[in-house]
Order: structure tokens, then C-alpha cells, then sequence
């Protein structure tokens, strides 16, 4: 409820008037601020008809802070000419006070005053006239008056033009009396109670009508995280475009599987302990497939399948060193072996969303844990044109159309692509995935047919996200710094193509 002494003023004022009270003049009159007697209005509003109030808007002319002080003071051209001595002064002295340098320009396109850049001691400023007449501040003065209405709109516009005068639009109440008008207040009721109801007072109270439109408070509830939002969507997308989900339950995995099945090289910069995080119990895996363990072993130091190899001495007691996984390509390669091993091949379409672990630098892209979207396809006679098309597909379903694709290398792939795309938040490109086709000498050994591809691409879920919402930093989205706030608030996830 408004100030009680504001409201009950007001209240008396209304009875007296013939036809109706400003709120504007009844705030001067009162010596209130303005919006402290609109509050009143807004209060007798909500008890019913007991005011009617009408909002009303007008424009008048304020001078702006520059504006009072010539108003005070004088304009900076006059205030220059009285500076002026009958013997001159120097431009240089005049340019040293704070109204010199417009009054300058100002008095001399009024013929005020004139230089004399010949004289001995450096450019001199002398008066052309004995007398001036300062039109602006007189100007000014009639608008600080309420007389604005004297001056034409060219020489107001002028004024402005100066940043001397703005137009300013007021808005005010004209409250005249409601058909339940009265002076003294009376509470409405909010609530119709059983002892209302038993001795029959409610017959002689007022209530509050009800505000249908008014927001009911929101039930407490879960809800989702943005990744898991966008997670679902990812895994709807794949389901539509028919890939069948792989089990992706074990965050531990041998060094084997997570980089020799791949054909990458033991002594590969991403096997070393400053970008891969190694268990130290259980420290080493035991069971492996003997014949594919051989097989692999011979492609990397002897060579096989049309390749040389890498003619290194391969071991194996590298490959049974347990690590968090770095992708969830280890997967891919235990999936793509359970298929060579059928009788007879068939094409699949596989696809996996789960957390892998890189020992990264934090930034504001970058994470040492994450999810990664991992896609696979195998089928006889598939191309790199393939790999470009079914990515365009799954982005455009994203609502992610602005891809670029550029070369890159992968010990497992050839070709291989970098996936980038625009983000809007950061303006500019973030690498939002890697993709390529799986190398003879990652699929031979497992034994898949000769005549059989394998297309894959892998992405994280945490930067489409933050693209999706707007999210300049990763840390925002996971982390300790995450604000609980932003998860309550964030939207339905809709990745519309």
C-alpha cells in the first residue's frame, strides 16, 4: 500500500474538485515526487471503482545540464566576448578556458569578435562590436520559465541541435471520482473464511475481485540440464536417420583397445601422460583376443594389407596399460571386431553419446572431461562424398547449417576432416567435430572383406550445446561454476532443420 498520508491527501483533493486533479500538479503541490503519488493512484485503483484515472501524455522542452548553466551564466560565445579586453588576448590563453574553444567558433560566426594572426606576439582575438546581445541564454531562460511557446520550432530545434534543450514526454494521471468514491478506505477482503461463512460477516464485507489473468507460481519440480536436453535430441536424430545405439558403460579402457586396435602408433603424443589420464589400480588389462592382439602387433612394426607399418618394436605391455578413455572410438573398434566376426557381413549404422577424459587445459572451449557423439557407418564402396553427405544431413537436423570442412590427420583415418561451424556468441569458427575414413589397416586385422568402408565422424555434445544457447564459455555449462538458475531456466531444446 502507497504512503497512507499521500493517499488520504489525495482522497480530499479529488472531493473538492469540480471535474477532476492532476497528478503532476497535485505531486508539486503536495511536494511529493511524482511517482510517489502515481503509487497512490496504482493503490486506490486495486480497491475498485473508487477512482477513475485516465493516463494522459504531453511533451515540453527541458534544458539539458549545458543548457542551465548558460542559462546561468551566459552562452560560451558571450561569455568569450566578455573575456575580451579593449587591448585583445591571445588565442592561446583564450583557448585555456573551458567555454573557449566553442565560443570561439561560435562569436566569431556571429562577427563578434576577429584574429589578428599577424601580430607580434602570436595570433590576438579583439572585440569588432561594443555591445552583444545574448540571444541564447534569453532563449534559455523562457524554456527554463514555461515559456517555450514563445520560440519558434526552427529556434528550438536549434537549441537542440546544441545539446542545449530535449523534448521530453511526461506522462501523468487525470483522476477524477469512481462510482464508489469515498474518503474514507476500506480494506478489501482476499479471502472468504469458514468464520466469515458461520456468523455471516461476509455479507457485509468487500472483496477483492479476483485477477484471472495473473501468473500462478511455478510448481518445483526437476529439471533437465541443457546438455542432457541437447543429448536427447542427438540421440532422437540418430534413431530417426536408423543407427543403433552402442554399449558405452565402460569409462575405464585398455590402451589396446583405445589407441592399437586404431592403428595409432605406441609412441603417438596423445599416449603420453600430459593428455591421457592412466590408472595406477588396476594398472593393467589381461584379456585380449590372442589371434587380433597378433595381428595387430604385426601390422604396426612389420606392416601387412598394403602398408609398411610404423617398423617400431611393438608391446605389449604398453597396450595393456588401463586409461580413461579418450574417446568413445574404443567402442566403435570393439563393435566393428563383433561384426567381423559374423559369418556374414552386414552394413550397420552405430552411434554412441558418452563422457570421455582428456587431460586439457581449461579454457573457455575446452574441458578435461566431456561428451562425445560418435557416429559409424559400414557398408561396401562407401566415399569421403559419402561422409560429407551424411554429416550435412545430421547438422542440417541440428539446425546447424554454416559448415566448414578442412584436412586434417588422424592415425586411423584417411582422409580425414575437421568439422567447424559459426558460432554466433563468439563470432567466429569452433571446431565442433573430427571425421574420416577408417584406415585397411584398422579394419583388415579385426577381419572385415576388403571391399567393406567404414565412414565415422565424433563431435562433443558441449559445444553444439553452447552453441544452441548462447553459451560463450564451456564452464558455464559444466563445472562448479554452473548456475543452478540457468538450468531451471533454460528452454525446451527444439534443433529444427
Amino acid at each position: 500500500m502507497a504512503d497512507t498520508g499521500v493517499v488520504e491527501t489525495l482522497l480530499r483533493r479529488i472531493e473538492k474538485a469540480d471535474d477532476g486533479v492532476d497528478s503532476l500538479e497535485a505531486a508539486a503541490s503536495l511536494g511529493v515526487d511524482h511517482q510517489v503519488l502515481v503509487g497512490a493512484v496504482k493503490s486506490l485503483q486495486a480497491l475498485g471503482d473508487l477512482i477513475s484515472a485516465e493516463l494522459r501524455s504531453s511533451k515540453h522542452w527541458e534544458l539539458s545540464g549545458e543548457g542551465t548553466e548558460i542559462a546561468e551564466q551566459g552562452s560560451h560565445e558571450a561569455r568569450v566576448f566578455g573575456s575580451i579586453p579593449p587591448e585583445g588576448l591571445a588565442q592561446s590563453e583564450l583557448m585555456k578556458l573551458s567555454f573557449g574553444k566553442i565560443g570561439f567558433s561560435k562569436a566569431m560566426s556571429s562577427k563578434w569578435i576577429r584574429v589578428d594572426k599577424a601580430h607580434e606576439g602570436g595570433p590576438r582575438i579583439f572585440r569588432t562590436v561594443e555591445s552583444i546581445e545574448d540571444q541564447v541564454r534569453e532563449k534559455l531562460l523562457l524554456v527554463q520559465r514555461g515559456n517555450s511557446s514563445h520560440l519558434e520550432e526552427k529556434e528550438k530545434n536549434e537549441l537542440k541541435k546544441r545539446k542545449l534543450l530535449s523534448e521530453v514526454t511526461v506522462k501523468s494521471y487525470w483522476i477524477t471520482k469512481g462510482s464508489s468514491f469515498s474518503t474514507t478506505i476500506t480494506k478489501q477482503e482476499t479471502e472468504l473464511t469458514p468464520e466469515m461463512i458461520a456468523n455471516g460477516s461476509w455479507k457485509e464485507k468487500k472483496f477483492k475481485p479476483y485477477n484471472f489473468e495473473a501468473m500462478g507460481v511455478a510448481p518445483d519440480s526437476g529439471h533437465m540440464h541443457p546438455l542432457m536436453k541437447v543429448r536427447t535430441q542427438f540421440r532422437q536424430i540418430f534413431l530417426e536417420m536408423g543407427f543403433t545405439e552402442m554399449p558405452t558403460n565402460n569409462f575405464i579402457e585398455s590402451s589396446f583397445w583405445n589407441f592399437d586396435s586404431l592403428f595409432q602408433p605406441q609412441q603417438h603424443p596423445a599416449r603420453d601422460q600430459h593428455d591421457t589420464f592412466f590408472l595406477s589400480d588396476p594398472a593393467l588389462a589381461h584379456e585380449f583376443p590372442q589371434d587380433y592382439l597378433q595381428r595387430v602387433k604385426k601390422v604396426h612394426s612389420e606392416g601387412g594389407y598394403g602398408s609398411q607399418g610404423y617398423k617400431y618394436d611393438w608391446k605389449v605391455e604398453e597396450a595393456q596399460k588401463n586409461i580413461l578413455r579418450t574417446h568413445t572410438t574404443a567402442v566403435s573398434a570393439r563393435m566393428l571386431y563383433k561384426l567381423a566376426q559374423q559369418e556374414k557381413f552386414t552394413p550397420v549404422k552405430y552411434f554412441s553419446i558418452d563422457r570421455v577424459f582428456r587431460n586439457e587445459t581449461l579454457d573457455a572451449t575446452h574441458l578435461a572431461e566431456f561428451h562425445q557423439i560418435e557416429g559409424v557407418v559400414a557398408d561396401r564402396g562407401l566415399t569421403l562424398g559419402d561422409l560429407m553427405g551424411i554429416l550435412h544431413a545430421f547438422f542440417t537436423k541440428l539446425g546447424i547449417t554454416k559448415l566448414r570442412f578442412k584436412p586434417a590427420y588422424n592415425p586411423y583415418t584417411e582422409p580425414s576432416m575437421e568439422v567447424f561451424s559459426y558460432h554466433e556468441g563468439l563470432k567466429k569458427w569452433v571446431e565442433v567435430g573430427n571425421s574420416g575414413v577408417f584406415r585397411p589397416e584398422m579394419l583388415l586385422p579385426m577381419g572385415l572383406p576388403e571391399d567393406v568402408s567404414v565412414i565415422a565422424w565424433g563431435l562433443s555434445l558441449e559445444r553444439p550445446t553452447m552453441i544452441k544457447y548462447g553459451i560463450n564459455n564451456i564452464r558455464e555449462l559444466v563445472g562448479h561454476k554452473v548456475n543452478l538458475q540457468m538450468v531451471y531456466d533454460s528452454p525446451v531444446c527444439r534443433l529444427e532443420s
